[in-house]
């Protein structure tokens, strides 16, 4: 997870996958080629494991699995899986989902009858292993079952213990915004407290004038649930597109990953971190204002981000 996490968020479990698609933090292309991915991946693993074991390539499994203490310890093994990674991201601290991850795999293993499967591809993969971790091909179409009810469940649990999930869903399993880590493009990140007005005009305008050179994130301390429609139409009167932007949690890996924090009257809530650079922008808060108003804040808006754009590049 940490190694591939700055790729693509390090999921390798297509419920998890599909979980993140539920909750908008993939679309269906991505969603679709992520468990492709998953599942090659599996198989390519089992065969290379074979082949290093001096085993023929491909050796179906004869282990039968097949009762219903171990259907429902993959329910519940998924269960938990999904509720560690949501619960972790959710709640801010995403930084700790690789050991989390882990450690909740870990035990899962040694304390399922199962032996926590939890996983899709990791089933399909071990029915190419004809070892003490297979499993019959006839008897993995149940687990596969098993934990996508599993998984169904924890959607529902995620939904009341953490209602704003969508707005975390990016940082899942690893926040992807540390992948900007790896490029030299520098990265922005504008914080508001509710990121449904200041800094979701921003992202935009320099995401606009940025055509690449920048790379761009917004945030909020305390997110709402949609942006301000006032926002959204003042934008689309500059011809940019917002109405499907859902406002976003800061996170912790968000903060570590920009180069640039823009904080608009929020600033005691992002974290700092030597090497950044810190501005804060008091504008005025756009919640409640007339439309002629916050054209007025996206114009001045609109100003800063061009200087800020001019001294990056």
């Amino acid at each position: 997870i940490l190694a591939l996490g700055p790729v693509s968020g390090a999921h390798l479990n297509p419920v998890v996958t599909l979980v993140d698609r539920v909750f908008g933090g993939l679309g269906n292309t991505d969603a679709a080629g992520y468990v492709v991915a998953q599942v090659t991946g599996a198989g390519v693993g089992a065969v290379v494991a074979n082949l290093m074991f001096q085993l023929s390539a491909v050796e179906w499994s004869t282990r039968t699995r097949s009762s219903g203490a171990l259907w429902l310890a993959e329910v519940v093994a998924t269960f938990g899986l999904v509720l560690v990674v949501f619960g972790v991201a959710r709640s801010g601290r995403s930084s700790a989902a690789p050991f989390a991850v882990a450690a909740y795999i870990g035990g899962a293993y040694f304390f399922t009858a199962s032996t926590s499967f939890a996983n899709p591809a990791v089933t399909i993969g071990r029915t190419l292993s004809n070892t003490f971790a297979g499993i019959r091909p006839s008897s993995a179409p149940a687990f596969v079952a098993a934990q996508v009810v599993g998984a169904g469940i924890a959607v529902a649990a995620v939904r009341v213990l953490y209602p704003d999930v969508a707005v975390a869903a990016h940082d899942v399993v690893v926040p992807h915004e540390t992948a900007a880590m790896l490029s030299d493009v520098p990265e922005v990140l504008f914080v508001c407290v509710h990121n449904a007005g200041r800094s979701q005009m921003a992202a935009a305008l320099l995401d606009h004038h940025g055509r690449g050179r920048v790379r761009v994130v917004s945030a909020g301390s305390e997110p709402a649930d949609e942006v301000n429609p006032a926002v959204v139409a003042a934008l689309a009167e500059a011809g940019l597109d917002i109405s499907a932007e859902l406002p976003k949690l800061l996170t912790d890996g968000a903060a570590r990953a920009a180069d640039v924090v823009v904080t608009m009257g929020c600033g005691d809530a992002c974290p700092v971190y030597p090497g950044k650079r810190y501005l804060d922008w008091e504008l005025p808060d756009p919640a409640g204002k007339t439309l002629d108003e916050v054209r007025a804040i996206r114009d001045e808006i609109d100003r800063r981000v061009q200087l800020l754009l001019a001294e990056l590049a």
